[in-house]
């Protein structure tokens, strides 16, 4: 078995990051719920879409260090490496924002990788992530490694054109970001782990 897993927003969790940096910068309410769709759409129904954009590059450059990973994800990928598995983290990253400081994104996302502790808990190595600056290379990538499974939060991934045929996709807690039909959700990493204990039962 070869798992595939995205980084950002099925790994990580920004959630408190960008409540945190968008109330630093004035740009929400105090009392706006600690949410990452929540800020995204606060903004861009006050027509405040740059803003919006900035935010992310800066979340993602400067402040990674504010951002946390999904409970259960760093455990769910240790028991599948002790399973025989190999497990591989495949992001489609930009390397710098589109607007505002230009940020390496990459080396962003792997000092939180290094310094957060998650590669050790999880029993990875750097030699196993890829950032991958378009989506068509982070698909062709989940090709080449031979992903048997691939974990996303987003659904048009598995409905992309260059999706590898023989790789099933998992859904990770999708919530309202669009349509499911068919696929395999998963709510928790918990219930992605249980999932694959079932495969290898």
């Amino acid at each position: 078995m070869v798992v595939g897993i995205d980084f950002d927003n099925t790994i990580v969790c920004y959630d408190r990051a960008f409540h945190r940096a968008a109330c630093e910068r004035g740009l929400i309410p105090q009392d706006l719920p600690s949410s990452k769709e929540r800020v995204r759409d606060y903004l861009r129904s006050i027509g405040h879409e740059d803003d919006w954009t900035e935010l992310q590059g800066y979340v993602y450059g400067a402040r990674m260090d504010t951002a946390t990973a999904f409970a259960g994800a760093a455990k769910c990928i240790r028991t599948l490496a002790e399973k025989g598995a190999v497990v591989y983290i495949i992001s489609h990253k930009t390397l710098y924002p589109y607007l505002g400081t230009r940020y390496n994104l990459h080396d962003s996302a792997r000092r939180w990788l290094d310094t957060s502790g998650f590669l050790t808990e999880a029993g990875m190595g750097m030699h196993q992530v890829f950032f991958e600056p378009t989506k068509e290379e982070k698909l062709a990538r989940i090709g080449a490694l031979g992903c048997t499974h691939f974990v996303d939060d987003l659904p048009e991934i598995f409905s992309a054109e260059g999706f590898p045929k023989g790789t099933e996709g998992l859904l990770f807690d999708s919530g309202s970001k669009g349509e499911t039909k068919g696929m395999l959700t998963f709510t928790s990493w918990e219930e992605i782990e249980t999932y694959f204990m079932g495969v290898y039962a």
